[in-house]
């Protein structure tokens, strides 16, 4: 039996260190807050990914299961333009340099182009089934689109040709760039895979653990970290990109679909389709949650901007609520 006395102590001492520990303040402001939010009419479905021109202050959507692309005007907070007839646009990327967009679609296998100053068609490439992520490589200028079984495709954008093609060992599902090489889920082979796309080959592949459905994933080339977003069970785990261990997981938001860092504020970001984003906090190099901020049902697609710090999270209609675009600002 333990002595009354030292059960004293032992309450004593346990009070003191709460007491010690950091913790948020009541009064202290979300790490997120609602700016505003933009209609998006007549948008009915699954929303999918987000592409911005931030010096021209547009927001582009791939509204997938409505079969349109979406263009807004942030400053005037509306939809200016809009293409319907898609067959499931999916990835999306906006081309600075040629003021371009380029959409991958699902449903035909299509990378199509087009301008982004009116949306009218600028050209096409067919890769032949399910195209789905895209993003552009700063430096080359070139266009990465992830599409099928299993392959990356490198398209030169001027010339709209295929310049090269990576073979992968199931469907590609979010990616990122980091100089020829591409870090990307392969939830149907139970695994995260590092593509080197000068090579044409992949250089190294990281298990996933007994975790499934990884969709997202995020670098910060800052921190040297590779993040990635699991469904089942929900979790974030934040990788070591040069022996591919895992350095951290953390539980999470469920039906993730991206996510993002936010590194001046060493900070990252997970949407959820839960209806809600939580927020991470880098504190002495780890992470802890620091909030969960609602957003709404269905609310699983998002994009980070820095250059104009907001949050994009794209929230689909259900019943009677419209489909829109949640704009959050960082405080």
């Amino acid at each position: 039996m333990t002595h009354p006395l030292l059960l004293a102590v032992l309450g004593l001492a346990t009070a003191a260190l709460a007491a010690c520990s950091p913790r948020p303040a009541a009064s202290d402001p979300a790490p997120l807050e609602l700016e505003r939010t933009i209609p998006l009419r007549d948008v009915k479905g699954r929303i999918d990914h987000l592409a911005i021109d931030p010096k021209g202050g547009r927001l582009f959507v791939a509204a997938l299961e409505n079969g349109t692309l979406e263009a807004i005007d942030l400053r005037a907070g509306r939809v200016r333009r809009h293409v319907a007839g898609l067959p499931e646009p999916q990835g999306i990327a906006f081309l600075p340099d040629r003021d371009e967009l380029v959409v991958a679609h699902g449903g035909d296998g299509s990378v199509r182009f087009f301008r982004a100053s009116d949306l009218q068609a600028a050209g096409q490439v067919d890769l032949g089934e399910d195209a789905d992520n895209v993003r552009l490589d700063p430096t080359s200028g070139r266009v990465v689109v992830g599409y099928g079984a299993g392959a990356f495709a490198v398209i030169d954008p001027a010339t709209r040709a295929v310049l090269s093609r990576t073979p992968l060992p199931s469907h590609p599902e979010g990616f990122q760039l980091d100089g020829t090489r591409a870090y990307v889920n392969l939830p149907g082979a139970g695994r995260i895979g590092v593509a080197d796309l000068a090579t044409g080959g992949l250089v190294a592949s990281w298990e996933n653990r007994g975790r499934r459905w990884n969709y997202s994933l995020a670098i910060d080339r800052t921190a040297g970290e590779v993040a990635v977003a699991y469904r089942l069970p929900s979790r974030l785990v934040v990788f070591d990109p040069a022996t591919g261990n895992p350095k951290q997981a953390l539980a999470t938001c469920s039906d993730s679909d991206d996510l993002f860092f936010d590194a001046p504020r060493g900070r990252l970001y997970v949407a959820c389709g839960d209806g809600q984003v939580d927020v991470f906090q880098r504190r002495d190099g780890a992470y802890a949650k620091v909030a969960n901020i609602a957003t709404a049902s269905g609310a699983r697609t998002a994009l980070f901007s820095a250059d104009l710090d907001r949050l994009y999270v794209a929230a689909p209609a259900r019943g009677e609520r419209g489909a829109a675009i949640l704009v959050l600002r960082p405080r």
